[in-house]
């Protein structure tokens, strides 16, 4: 990938992941507090529904951008011809390369803002500083094995399904031989989103239950599994779905918000780029 290319992931990426992050970030909270242990109207009901913000404002670029520059680049490793059948094993690769990156930035700004989220009186520095001191640094990447194990899924689901959709000859047939344009990849990023987002519910139920768990706990040591059927035993199957529908909500505006902005914010910057005197 070129520097231009470079550049414009890095900047779409990150201005697509704040935007939606910040936009959404109500819907978040609402079902952070319905997937929460101590249940909805314990963990802060509609209550200081943007508590845990600044965490999300200080993690979404970077998180974002580190996801799409290395999605972008390891398509550009993996470059198959645009009939071939291995296109989809490509997007899959290149996302879940993307998530485990990304993922590295993520995991601690997702830790503060869960639990700021469920106990609203708290500070968001406040949470950050008492996990410090009393978990270290693998206190903030709690939970991060669960939450790739969340993530590589839905990005084997969201991402082949979008770019199979933006595809002429897929959706938007009577547009054979053009390139979508950015409202069209946004709508396509919609129902990716929202349907990864249904089927992978459960997965984030129990990232959910092993971030705000206490620190020494069983269900704290990280194993997902054994999250999903303590959640089961105790709640059965509308437990592992606690919050599937504005999660769907929330991902499926998401996903319109940041691949649309992402699209259309990296088509800008590489014609701009097309454009400057320096390219030449």
């Amino acid at each position: 990938m070129d520097a231009p290319g470079f550049t414009a992931s890095l900047v779409a990426g990150g201005v697509a992941g704040a935007s939606v992050d910040l936009i959404l970030f109500p819907l978040d909270t609402i079902k952070t507090r319905l997937q929460s242990p101590q249940g909805f109207s314990k963990a802060g009901g509609f209550r200081g529904i943007y508590a845990g913000v600044p965490s999300t404002a200080v993690g979404s670029f970077p998180n974002a951008a580190m996801f799409f520059l290395t999605y972008e680049y390891v398509k550009c490793l993996l470059h198959t011809d645009s009939a071939s059948h291995f296109r989809p094993v490509k997007h899959m690769l290149a996302a879940s390369a993307g998530e485990v990156v990304a993922c590295l930035i993520r995991v601690p700004s997702e830790v503060v803002k869960q639990r700021a989220q469920v106990s609203a009186s708290s500070k968001t520095l406040q949470i950050f500083s008492t996990i410090l001191h009393e978990e270290g640094i693998q206190g903030l990447y709690r939970g991060y094995k669960s939450t790739v194990l969340r993530e590589i899924p839905f990005s084997l689901v969201q991402f082949p399904l979008w770019e199979s959709l933006k595809l002429p000859k897929a959706l938007w047939s009577w547009r054979r031989g053009h390139m979508v344009d950015s409202w069209q990849s946004a709508v396509c990023g919609a129902f990716a989103g929202g349907f990864a987002a249904a089927v992978t519910t459960p997965l984030d139920v129990a990232k959910t239950r092993i971030m705000l768990a206490k620190a020494g706990s069983s269900t704290a040591a990280g194993n997902v599994l054994s999250a999903m059927h303590g959640v089961w035993r105790s709640q059965g199957l509308s437990g592992l779905f606690a919050g599937v529908f504005p999660r769907m909500v929330a991902i499926s505006m998401g996903g319109f918000i940041f691949l649309g902005a992402y699209d259309q914010t990296r088509s800008l910057l590489l014609e701009v780029s097309r454009k400057s005197p320096c390219s030449r």
